[in-house]
């Protein structure tokens, strides 16, 4: 349908200050240009980092600000050379919503690396202007950047798969870790924690889940299939798991010691770090010698396999635990996300919310 004449004034919650605290805040989107989707965003996952920027902890973040990267939408418009979308497809938009297409991350179709990659909010667009999240009613968005969802997959059940069930399946691929038999640890059970549980167990792997007390060890065995669950402070268990994981993906995303999970991977094994913590970690080098072990991370994944993820999903028949929400109750959901009160995902339901009370 090519360009739009004039911008459209949209609605959207916004955070103005480092109190991160959400409202209404109304502003322009830019012409639907010839590579452009227009979408009207239905559902939005709500995501441990989405607290991070809201309230500045990385340092880095500009006002006033719409988060969201957990988005999924209806296409209303298609730019002219838009060739792999068309109105009424319901699709994604995930972390990232640009790059520069040039540099070998891009050239390589990985483009999550690029050091010239676009944010989907709190930053700003090859046109200047400021990028916003999915907590509006609408984006529009590169169709390179953009998803469709698999038929017979809900709105609310795709969102949180966009970063946290990405963030995990990712790594997998890349390390060489998607073969049944293997045996993975997931440290942490949040968003991304309990989809790692989901695909790892998809892909036939025996599941140990790490956590700091026993109070997820229900949820964990009965509800979510691990095969196995751990507590951290539990010495004479940790000294009995020596030794015995391929991997463990540690979602946390507050300072811990690395040390004790060190010790449960066996040779070769990999710890992949998925939190994002602004405050250096500590290991003493031997618990890496001495097993010939590593130590990496992994930033969520390409568009590629954010394709290869969702049908993943859909052929195992693999779904987020989540709690929908109204936008009204956003600040709530932030606060008692950051009490870990939450089993496993909020997912706002931008369409059916009065986005101005």
């Amino acid at each position: 349908m090519g360009s739009l004449e004039t911008e459209r004034k949209i609605v959207g919650w916004a955070a103005t200050d480092s109190t991160g605290h959400l409202a209404p805040y109304t502003y322009s989107l830019r012409d639907t240009g010839p590579e452009d989707v227009f979408i009207k965003v239905i559902s939005c996952g709500i995501c441990h980092t989405d607290i991070h920027q809201i309230k500045n902890d990385l340092g880095m973040s500009h006002y006033p600000m719409v988060p969201g990267h957990e988005v999924v939408g209806e296409v209303v418009e298609v730019g002219s050379d838009v060739t792999r979308f068309k109105v009424g497809d319901v699709v994604g938009v995930g972390v990232i919503v640009g790059s520069c297409k040039n540099c070998h991350p891009c050239k390589s179709e990985l483009e999550q690396y690029c050091n010239k990659k676009i944010w989907s909010y709190n930053d700003v667009y090859t046109d200047g202007k400021p990028t916003q999240g999915g907590f509006a009613e609408s984006m529009v968005v590169d169709q390179k950047f953009v998803v469709r969802i698999p038929d017979g997959m809900s709105p609310e059940q795709a969102a949180p798969l966009l970063c946290a069930g990405l963030t995990v399946y990712s790594p997998l691929k890349h390390f060489g870790l998607k073969q049944s038999g293997l045996r993975g640890g997931i440290l942490g059970l949040g968003g991304v924690g309990h989809m790692g549980v989901k695909i790892a167990k998809a892909m036939g792997h025996h599941v140990t889940v790490i956590s700091s007390s026993d109070k997820k060890r229900e949820e964990a065995m009965e509800h979510l299939g691990a095969d196995e669950y751990l507590v951290s402070s539990d010495v004479e268990s940790m000294q009995k798991a020596a030794d015995q994981l391929d991997y463990i993906i540690d979602t946390v995303p507050v300072v811990h010691p690395l040390e004790p999970y060190l010790s449960l991977l066996k040779l070769d094994g990999k710890l992949i770090l998925m939190g994002v913590i602004n405050t250096p970690l500590q290991f003493v080098t031997p618990m890496v010698m001495l097993g010939r072990k590593s130590i990496t991370g992994s930033f969520i994944g390409s568009m590629k396999e954010t394709e290869e993820m969702l049908e993943f999903c859909k052929e195992k028949g693999l779904a987020s635990m989540i709690e929908v929400i109204k936008m009204d109750y956003i600040n709530t959901a932030f606060e008692r996300l950051e009490k870990n009160d939450v089993r496993y995902r909020f997912v706002v339901d931008v369409a059916g919310s009065k986005l101005i009370p």
